[in-house]
């Protein structure tokens, strides 16, 4: 997998708010734990899981934010993973790993943020 091809097309999936392009990337097990369930939603674990629900989230996320941008800053990668460092939501820092499946879905995220 190119790392750097696939934050690119991340980045621009999500800038494009295009909820079917950003979903192209998530397997239909996808499970991701990021403070903002907790913050936007009150999900007291932080966690969700599967593409419907994901999906749901994101769909009243990018509703919320409708200037929603990302800019990114670094990606690093490993084995069937990368991490992207980027400027997210409320001029927060992010980094975000994800973890890719047999077919180069992801199928893990976990998103850490600055001072949230």
């Amino acid at each position: 997998m190119d790392a750097k091809k696939f934050a690119k097309e991340w980045i621009d999936s999500w800038n494009s708010h295009d909820l079917d392009d950003i979903m192209k990337h998530y397997s239909e097990e996808i499970e991701i734990t990021t403070p903002m369930l907790k913050l936007a939603a009150g999900i007291e674990s932080g966690s969700i899981q599967g593409k419907e629900e994901v999906r749901a989230y994101w769909e009243k996320a990018l509703t919320k934010i409708p200037d929603l941008h990302f800019e990114l800053v670094e990606v690093t990668s490993s084995i069937d993973s990368v991490a992207l460092y980027y400027k997210s939501v409320m001029n927060k820092m992010a980094v975000e790993v994800m973890f890719f499946d047999e077919n180069g879905l992801v199928n893990k995220m976990i998103a850490h943020y600055t001072d949230l």
